[in-house]
């Protein structure tokens, strides 16, 4: 009996289908797809055994990173406009690759192109490592004759990610290693320096300051419980972890991060940044606006923030302009729409989506400076100020042992 395929694909009324089709092969699915008139995004075998020899190392294309994809997609791109052929540029990247994970991807991509499969197709077998917009996006350019020009967009748009990433990453060293060394310190305090002022205190019999009580009680938690407390936190977490992995705890997670104060607003700005660069490049590819809107939407990190952009298709479909479809309250920034209905008046929906992609980018990075900024210092006076909480209380229950006074 022939194979069966679940698929996901685009109609040409901007609706996302999934279904299965019984087919010979996965290029006769899509194929049969774009037949009918959809625009596919992906087709997988259902219970298809990993075959051997380097298709068996697809699963390890799990382990590429994104920043493995910004540099091969860069790469790609410069061969690509030095007028290679698509398989020859590929042969060129596994042979500089390293034997990993990359290579294996290249060099199984190369294997399926030359097995006639599309650059699109060829990917979408690594879906964990491409995300279905960066897929979306490399098969209208193939469709419309600019791969290279997509590749040179996809590259510039991973590698502005990676940026802020990356500064995000090393700004929040400096107050991770503060909060894990004060983290260490107070529990040496709790466990090996308090308790050591209990004999003292006690041999004194004089009613000890409330700070002090509280701050023996907590030693003494700390010294009784520790592991338990450390064991049900680590619990906590995993739960908390797998919760937000199902739809639904992925979803009141991601709305409340929308609500959040300060976290919110960075959230919305990031999305909106997100949503309007995919959207204007598929758009200046020539995918159509209700496909490309239900591509771009799948993009979106948040899931509460993509329900806010799951009722335009049929809006679209109605005849509403983007700008209008999109002023609901709550749903997009209102600079964000007047910029969008100004480049509909204008005709020039798509670069003023890339523009106002641009805008919200600088947002963000600025966003999350200030945020950076302030954390350092509010976390230091946090700390201090427990500190000297703690050293009060010692120096105030010492002191009224010996009937002292300041």
């Amino acid at each position: 009996p022939m194979p069966r395929f679940k698929y996901k694909a685009v109609n040409q009324a901007g609706d996302v289908l999934e279904g299965e089709l019984t087919a010979a092969s996965r290029a006769v699915v899509i194929e049969r797809l774009k037949g009918e008139g959809h625009v596919p995004i992906r087709a997988e075998e259902i219970g298809a055994p990993v075959a051997a020899g380097p298709r068996r190392r697809l699963r390890r294309s799990r382990q590429v990173s994104a920043r493995d994809v910004v540099v091969l997609t860069r790469e790609m791109s410069v061969l690509l406009r030095a007028r290679l052929p698509l398989d020859r540029a590929l042969s060129v990247l596994g042979g500089m690759a390293q034997d990993g994970p990359v290579k294996a991807l290249v060099d199984d991509t190369l294997e399926r192109i030359r097995g006639g499969a599309s650059l699109a197709d060829a990917l979408e077998a690594h879906s964990e490592a491409f995300p279905s917009f960066y897929i979306g996006m490399i098969r209208a350019g193939e469709a419309g004759g600019s791969l290279d020009t997509v590749l040179v967009r996809l590259a510039e748009t991973l590698e502005r990610n990676q940026r802020l990433r990356d500064t995000v990453s090393s700004a929040l060293q400096y107050p991770a290693l503060v909060v894990v060394m004060a983290g260490i310190s107070l529990v040496i305090l709790f466990v090996a320096v308090i308790p050591e002022f209990r004999p003292m205190f006690e041999e004194a019999g004089s009613a000890l300051p409330l700070s002090t009580q509280v701050l023996l009680a907590i030693a003494d938690a700390v010294e009784d419980y520790g592991l338990w407390m450390a064991a049900a936190a680590a619990l906590l977490a995993l739960g908390l972890r797998g919760y937000i992995r199902r739809p639904e705890g992925r979803l009141r997670w991601d709305g409340w991060a929308l609500r959040a104060p300060l976290l919110g607003d960075l959230v919305a700005k990031l999305e909106v940044a997100r949503f309007s660069r995919v959207l204007g490049m598929l758009l200046s590819n020539g995918v159509s606006l209700l496909n490309a809107l239900s591509i771009a939407s799948e993009t979106s990190g948040n899931l509460a923030f993509g329900q806010r952009l799951a009722g335009l298709g049929p809006r679209l479909g109605k005849g509403d302009g983007l700008a209008e479809s999109l002023a609901d309250p709550g749903r997009f920034p209102m600079l964000a729409v007047q910029m969008i209905h100004a480049g509909e008046e204008s005709g020039e929906l798509e670069e003023m989506l890339l523009h106002v992609a641009q805008i919200y980018d600088e947002e963000v990075e600025r966003t999350v400076q200030r945020m950076i900024s302030l954390l350092v210092p509010l976390v230091t006076i946090v700390l201090g100020l427990l500190v000297a909480f703690i050293i009060g209380s010692i120096l105030v229950a010492i002191l009224g042992t010996y009937d002292l006074s300041f």
